[in-house]
């Protein structure tokens, strides 16, 4: 039983490290896709720095991240194309919305590849 739980421990720290860069991708897809990018760009590319410093780059972290991302994009789109209007008891208005598709299934690209890149490299080491 001890064995197991040896083993299981590199793929643990594997696993957190993957969920660790993910998020700095999510940070990174996030000063491309959006004007609030132009400030968060320094802050993102300083924590790559610092973390690629203590463990190397997950590049299928990042590529998942990003993907969660454009998936939040899709979600937040979900009523495009075009224009939405609304009305309650005391307000009205209309949204513009993009179209969802093109978010979605980049984003579930993204996020599968992603997530089907770091279980196969796990496996082979």
């Amino acid at each position: 039983m001890r064995v197991i739980a040896e083993l299981r421990k590199p793929h643990l720290a594997g696993c957190v490290w993957f969920w660790v860069w993910a998020l700095v991708g999510v940070g990174f897809a996030f000063s491309f896709v959006s004007l609030a990018g132009v400030l968060t760009i320094l802050p993102v590319a300083l924590v790559i720095f610092l973390l690629a410093r203590l463990h190397p780059i997950n590049g299928f972290g990042l590529l998942s991240g990003a993907g969660m991302l454009l998936l939040v994009v899709a979600y937040l789109q979900r009523q495009g194309p075009g224009t939405t209007c609304w009305h309650t008891a005391t307000a009205s208005g209309c949204d513009q919305h993009l179209n969802p598709i093109p978010w979605l299934l980049a984003g579930l690209v993204c996020f599968t590849a992603g997530v089907a890149g770091h279980a196969w490299r796990s496996r082979r080491l």
